[in-house]
């Protein structure tokens, strides 16, 4: 495998606005008098509730144990009392089913895992129920079950792990901040992912505009045998089958996972998970998150609970300067509006973004010139104009057959179109039709 990365057809260049949080060292959130846990924070099966009202938990209880293997169970923020099973704002502006934790003010740990000190002779299925047990999901925004990842079905072989550590969407620095100040528990982290998968080492994937975490990275590497791969500044880099192509060359056709060009991706942030879970026998109750925007009066980087509400994280960075046009949780590319300040901090939450009125453009989406700027920013090599025009014309079966389903959201040909068309809404869109049209045929 060649050292040098290689550059992966179309991507775009938007301001990346890191500046704002990049500088920022993570502080703690202080510890709030109740928390509103989202039960289902996973791709995959919700899990089951095995707590009621009135019940007293410790911090790092289960709440809901796994419903299958693509699952993860949920574990309390802190110590109290379930003040109630009821529903809360989600994240993609309907309600969804929560647990209230009323805080007793003492945090005090419950009986969590044993630490496994001597990871390095302990039977790497004994590691991966950790991580399983533990909770931890894809922390870069899809959160896929990681243990899910570690599970190679029979016939596939894995003989490489890439960590992504390209945070590439605009705005978002909190995985920058992890690297930079938990270097030695992500490089352990994929050291013990790798170890699970049967690998000596594993590759650790980062854009080259953040070459202070690349060198501080480097200080701890060696030790644990991993390799630092530098790469050029390219959204959408942090995508899963841009990055296996930057740093292997191998190309993962339509339709096919990493797995089937043998390779696994995890995040940074979910392998420092990894190596709280194993080392200190800590489940995943928290998420590093960037606050930031125009707007926002002290943007930054807080390790928050699962459950914050983010109207307490906006009060955490002295609130707003102005009144903010947009909220986003995520960035300016890929995250999802909020209509509500009740949404609560996720597993996957990497970014809380105002975007200020003057940033904000109010357009009318006008006819497809024909340019083709988006068909030469696809990094999954669609026809996105094709694709729009079949939504349009309720033409899922079309779209179907033009791959809409191998896109991945990225929004870099909306970020193109000079007719502002609304071309990812349209993919989003035509992807539920499918998979309702798919449900209906079972």
């Amino acid at each position: 495998m060649s050292d040098k990365p290689r550059k992966f057809k179309g991507g775009v260049h938007p301001n990346d606005s890191k500046a704002l949080s990049a500088t920022k060292p993570i502080q703690e959130a202080p510890l709030l008098e109740s928390y509103k846990v989202i039960m289902h924070q996973n791709i995959g099966g919700p899990p089951e509730l095995v707590v009621k009202k009135g019940d007293t938990v410790k911090k790092g209880d289960l709440l809901a144990k796994a419903s299958g293997f693509v699952s993860v169970p949920l574990h309390a923020p802190t110590s109290g009392t379930i003040k109630a099973i009821d529903k809360c704002a989600g994240p993609t502006g309907i309600h969804v089913p929560a647990i209230e934790i009323t805080a007793d003010g003492e945090d005090e740990w419950g009986e969590a895992f044993a630490p496994i000190a001597d990871w390095k002779n302990t039977d790497p299925a004994t590691l991966k129920q950790r991580v399983w047990d533990a909770g931890i999901v894809g922390m870069g925004g899809a959160g896929f079950p990681c243990h899910v990842k570690l599970s190679p079905p029979e016939g596939k072989t894995i003989d490489t792990l890439i960590l992504n550590g390209a945070e590439c969407e605009p705005y978002l620095t909190a995985d920058h901040r992890i690297m930079l100040e938990q270097a030695e528990e992500v490089v352990l982290g994929a050291a013990i992912l790798a170890r699970i998968l049967g690998l000596k080492t594993a590759i650790i994937g980062i854009e080259n505009n953040k070459p202070d975490a690349i060198a501080k990275l480097n200080e701890v590497a060696g030790k644990y045998n991993v390799r630092v791969q530098g790469l050029p500044v390219n959204y959408p880099q942090g995508a899963e089958k841009q990055l296996i192509y930057a740093i292997t060359g191998r190309e993962v056709s339509p339709g096919k996972l990493p797995m089937d060009v043998h390779c696994v991706v995890q995040n940074v942030a979910s392998a420092a998970a990894v190596a709280g879970a194993v080392i200190k026998g800590r489940p995943s109750i928290e998420r590093i998150t960037t606050v930031t925007g125009k707007p926002v009066v002290q943007p930054g980087n807080w390790k928050f609970r699962i459950g914050t509400p983010i109207s307490k994280a906006l009060e955490l960075v002295g609130g707003v300067s102005e009144q903010p046009a947009k909220l986003l949780l995520g960035g300016p590319m890929m995250g999802i509006a909020q209509n509500s300040l009740d949404v609560t901090v996720m597993k996957n939450t990497s970014g809380i973004l105002l975007i200020s009125a003057d940033e904000v453009s109010f357009y009318t989406s006008e006819p497809c010139i024909r340019c083709g700027r988006c068909v030469e920013c696809c990094p999954m090599s669609i026809l996105p104009a094709t694709i729009s025009q079949a939504v349009e014309n309720k033409r899922f079966d079309w779209a179907e057959e033009l791959n809409v389903m191998n896109c991945i959201e990225c929004g870099s040909c909306s970020y193109v179109c000079p007719s502002h068309r609304p071309l990812n809404q349209h993919f989003k869109r035509a992807k539920i039709e499918i998979q309702a049209q798919l449900r209906k045929k079972k």
